[in-house]
């Protein structure tokens, strides 16, 4: 049986992973993989998440299974956390999965069940797994134009163009937030001209929320989320709690699909469905530390406070590297850098001038120019603005 296997193609991030270790060169910096990082390369454990962790060491009394949808109090923390009351509780049906990555692919299985030859839209570019994802289960998919490689920001004439192509059932797939791997977001207006369009069209919007609280804030964050959901009767909404929470290897995330009160059960119990075939019952414990913080005023004060400060650090890098780039290069030409939002930018560099980075200046970044700035500090951004003015980008 084995025989008839065939290699897989190569994680292109997992490669630059070991690159990057294999590379003996000191001053080398890893720009590649999309983990959040403080100045000293950690991805540190939060101060709320020890703390949370300590009183459930203390307090915990079982392991045994959690529900086939995770606890009920952590799918209503992550529902008032994504949505903040937004829609009536009797039109969330919402379970608790491995990840954000979890809750994509559920939510990719759930469409498929629902409705078999239903195309999933999707920006272009977008997050790879969502790719490799549909691929996998079969599924239709359609790109639209969403980065103008000029100006580094969203085409939007080009993405409502291509979405005029939507049929009544489609699933367009938004992130809701910093957008990975550009960096670059919609603003409410726009917002509110995609949900018009998804009205007129019957289309379905899904929603990718991973970095909720990294761009502007958590509240402004989710304000298209939150706009969407108000205003659509049907909207799948994938978070994931591993960057705002730091808990990347507790696997916690949350699938909320919001439908017409009168088909809520049946929805809920899919989910339970889908859950029980692919992984039975969600780990529960990053999701348990996550509820213990949303729901003590102490706890969820402290998290939000070092939130607060993770992003605006990535805020004041951006700032430095462009003002280094405007100061050395004598124009405005990387003003986008401190438009984008969330750990990533996408530099608009070829990949040969991505390859010389890695060559003559040990800079690692993904092949596409995505960029992760948690990866830099306040000694490494000039490092790497004369090396992307050296490599001609």
């Amino acid at each position: 049986m084995f025989a008839n296997l065939k290699p897989q193609p190569a994680d292109k991030i997992l490669q630059l992973i070991g690159q990057f270790k294999a590379d003996p060169r000191a001053d080398k910096i890893d720009l590649g993989v999309g983990v959040y990082k403080d100045a000293t390369g950690l991805t540190p454990v939060m101060r709320a998440v020890k703390a949370a962790e300590k009183q459930l060491w203390e307090t915990e009394k079982t392991k045994a299974y959690t529900g086939l949808a995770g606890e009920p109090e952590y799918n209503a923390a992550m529902a008032e956390l994504v949505l903040a009351g937004t829609v009536g509780a009797d039109r969330i049906a919402s379970v608790a999965t491995p990840g954000g990555t979890g809750a994509c692919r559920q939510a990719f299985e759930l469409v498929r069940l629902a409705n078999p030859g239903a195309a999933v839209w999707v920006s272009d570019p977008t997050w790879p797994n969502h790719l490799t994802i549909l691929n996998y289960l079969g599924m239709q998919m359609r790109p639209y134009r969403y980065f103008d490689a000029e100006t580094r920001g969203v085409d939007f004439a080009a993405m409502m163009e291509d979405l005029a192509g939507v049929q009544a059932g489609d699933v367009v797939l938004l992130h809701g937030c910093c957008h990975n791997p550009t960096g670059a977001n919609l603003t409410l207006p726009e917002w509110q001209a995609v949900a018009e369009l998804l009205e007129r069209t019957g289309a379905i919007p899904m929603i990718d929320i991973a970095y909720q609280g990294f761009g502007d804030g958590l509240d402004a964050d989710a304000a298209g989320v939150r706009l969407i959901a108000g205003r659509l009767p049907e909207v799948l909404i994938a978070a994931s709690c591993s960057k705002n929470f730091g808990i990347y290897r507790e696997r916690t995330g949350a699938l909320i699909a919001l439908s017409d009160p009168a088909r809520r059960e049946v929805t809920q119990g899919t989910l339970a469905f889908l859950n029980r075939q692919n992984y039975s019952f969600p780990p529960d414990h990053g999701a348990r530390l996550v509820t213990m913080i949303l729901s003590d005023p102490a706890l969820r004060a402290d998290w939000q406070a070092e939130l607060e400060e993770v992003r605006l650090g990535m805020l004041a890098l951006r700032e430095q590297l462009a003002q280094e780039l405007r100061a050395l290069s004598g124009s405005d030409r990387f003003g986008f850098i401190a438009q984008h939002r969330g750990m990533f930018s996408r530099l608009g560099a070829s990949p040969e001038q991505v390859e010389r980075l890695r060559t003559e200046h040990g800079i690692y970044m993904v092949g596409d120019s995505r960029l992760n700035i948690a990866g830099l500090n306040t000694k490494t951004v000039p490092i790497l603005a004369r090396a992307i003015l050296a490599v001609g980008i």
